[in-house]
């Protein structure tokens, strides 16, 4: 699913070219490189999670496989041992930098108001129920 959305996006360059567009908006300030190149991974992080989003919004429910390959592209080792959504989407969620919508209590629901996983936090909750 993902695969074919993302494969022709090369993760170096794009965070690359990004950094620079970072670094060119504050005009070359030395010393933040390394902020530059990290901020511009987040943002590939959260265009792909935006992007695997949009494909479920057409194509359907989230599967094992779909969140592996997410998984995979954010850079998370050996994502096909995952075998749990919820598992599967706490590892993204951690490797992003955004606090993990699946804490030990159940009922604990995301705080984050623009939260990309509310939709389908929601719904692995009331499964659960």
């Amino acid at each position: 699913m993902l695969s074919h959305a993302a494969k022709p996006l090369n993760r170096h360059r794009w965070v690359s070219e990004a950094a620079y567009y970072i670094a060119l908006a504050r005009k070359f300030e030395p010393g933040k490189e390394l902020n530059d190149w990290l901020t511009a991974e987040v943002d590939y992080y959260n265009m792909l999670i935006a992007l695997y989003m949009s494909i479920l919004e057409e194509d359907g429910p989230m599967t094992i496989l779909g969140l592996q390959q997410l998984a995979g592209f954010i850079g998370i080792q050996n994502p096909e041992d995952i075998l749990s959504e919820i598992e599967l989407i706490g590892a993204i969620q951690s490797a992003t930098g955004h606090s993990s919508c699946f804490r030990s209590e159940i009922d604990m629901l995301c705080e984050e108001r623009e939260c990309k996983w509310r939709a389908e936090c929601r719904k692995l909750i009331s499964v659960w129920y």
